[in-house]
């Protein structure tokens, strides 16, 4: 993939890359922004704010380059599946490719100056190609597949319900305008497009929180307050505040490659907080059509109180042939008015203590804390990591914190 004499200094200098890693990718935006400040409008404020973006594309660039070099082998077809989803859920254009490499490039070239000599520019620059390249072509089956494109990447659609879930959660159910069925894979989700106040736009995904043939989409969005750590969240508290039945929001078609395993393997759903929304479309899909499949839900939160979609989870998984809940709350844990067959720990989720039926495969979807602690849990109990799929929304720092010993291989998708 790499010329011999690239991969030579590849292999020299990746070490140098990836300790100036975010610093690279800092500089790149800065520059990148100011050349072209419509750019922002496909990129998430929150996570530029708070450093997750640039430590996302620092990972998966020195990643990917370990990789093609021989260095530190990963799951290629798994990190360009989920990078190209997500591009395409936004509408990624080929041509932004150019633009991206010309200020990644010489932000490479700013922050490590008389390092970059043109033998390394010229082997970094063919990473960044190989890597680029490999993306638009997975992108473009993706926009072919979804009889979509980056020219027009969101279809206008009209919110026909809405539904308060908990005190920061909110349901809406989504229908095309031009009145055609939207086809989604369980498990996938849809990109929302809204215009700010101040004119700017911003896009976030959504899993699809209901399965497929079940009517109108629904999305199930947690209002993200300001934390400390990242600000309010901009999209999700414009839905909250400003968007009623009857309004426009415009919607890409369905991505995202964690869906719903179709095979007959057990399987163990594995979330918390607002990740519980792929759970609820997979039990939805098992439910519809009678599923007698061996099925472990297993959810934690701050309390029952927080706990979205709850009384959902526990009807649809209770009626299932075969199942077993499993919840922790951090609070107010009430064991006693438990529905039969419901287990209520109080505290943190222990990945110990989840019921592991035997061949299972795992969906994960959470915050990457939780997802890290409870992969680590489920590896230690002997459980395949080609056989736990996680989902990822924002910017997915799983990558750089996890590839270099253990790479996360979500071969079969969640949301």
């Amino acid at each position: 993939m790499l010329s011999e004499e690239s991969a030579r200094v590849v292999r020299a200098t990746a070490d140098v890359v990836a300790a100036h890693g975010e610093e690279i990718t800092a500089r790149f935006y800065e520059r990148m922004f100011a050349a072209h400040p419509e750019l922002l409008d496909l990129f998430n404020r929150g996570s530029q704010a708070n450093g997750e973006q640039r430590q996302a594309l620092a990972g998966a660039v020195v990643a990917f380059a370990g990789h093609i070099a021989g260095l530190r082998p990963l799951p290629l077809g798994a990190l360009l599946s989920r990078i190209a989803h997500k591009h395409a859920s936004v509408g990624i254009a080929p041509n932004q490719y150019v633009v991206v490499g010309r200020h990644l490039m010489a932000a490479v070239a700013e922050v490590l100056g008389d390092a970059v000599t043109p033998e390394v520019a010229a082997a970094w620059d063919e990473v960044y190609w190989a890597f680029a390249c490999m993306l638009v072509a997975e992108e473009a089956r993706l926009y072919e597949r979804a009889g979509s494109g980056f020219e027009r990447p969101f279809h206008p659609h009209r919110v026909v319900r809405r539904q308060a879930e908990t005190a920061d959660v909110e349901s809406f159910w989504l229908e095309p305008e031009d009145g055609r069925p939207i086809q989604h894979r369980t498990g996938q989700y849809v990109s929302v497009a809204v215009r700010l106040p101040d004119n700017s736009r911003q896009i976030r995904q959504y899993t699809v929180s209901s399965a497929p043939g079940r009517g109108p989409l629904r999305i199930t969005v947690k209002r993200h307050r300001e934390d400390g750590q990242r600000p309010a969240g901009l999209v999700s508290t414009h839905l909250h505040d400003h968007v009623r039945v009857g309004d426009r929001l415009l919607v890409s078609p369905p991505f995202g490659d964690v869906v719903l395993p179709q095979d007959d393997s057990p399987l163990l759903l594995v979330t918390a907080g607002i990740g519980i929304t792929p759970a609820a479309a997979v039990l939805d899909e098992l439910a519809t059509h009678g599923s007698a499949r061996e099925i472990v839900v297993a959810h934690a939160d701050r309390s029952p109180a927080s706990h979205p979609l709850a009384a959902e989870l526990l009807a649809t998984a209770t009626g299932l042939s075969r199942h077993t809940v499993q919840l922790w709350y951090e609070s107010d844990a009430d064991s006693a008015a438990a529905p039969a067959g419901v287990e209520v720990r109080s505290g943190l989720l222990d990945p110990a203590a989840l019921r592991l039926p035997a061949g299972a495969r795992v969906l994960l979807c959470g915050p990457l804390p939780f997802m890290r602690h409870v992969r680590r849990g489920l590896l230690d109990r002997g459980v395949p990591a080609e056989r736990i799929h996680y989902e990822v929304f924002g910017s997915d720092a799983w990558l750089p914190r996890s590839t270099p010993a253990a790479p996360a291989a979500p071969a079969a998708p969640v949301g």
